[in-house]
């Protein structure tokens, strides 16, 4: 049975959920920083995933 292309979710690709550990983490692992400096870029940028990664990659 086909997907229903009408039917949408509200998940937003662009944004990384604080509240979620796998999202902290994936962030993480993919620019090899602790989740903990995930979690201060989030506070200090917003939950952009744009701005958190250029924040942390700078941070370097």
């Amino acid at each position: 049975m086909a997907d229903n292309k009408d039917l949408r979710d509200g998940r937003d690709s662009s944004r990384v959920a604080g509240e979620e550990n796998y999202e902290i983490q994936y962030i993480a692992e993919k620019l090899d920083v602790s989740r903990e400096a995930v979690r201060q870029a989030i506070e200090k940028v917003g939950n952009g995933r744009k701005e958190i990664e250029e924040y942390l990659k700078k941070g370097r």
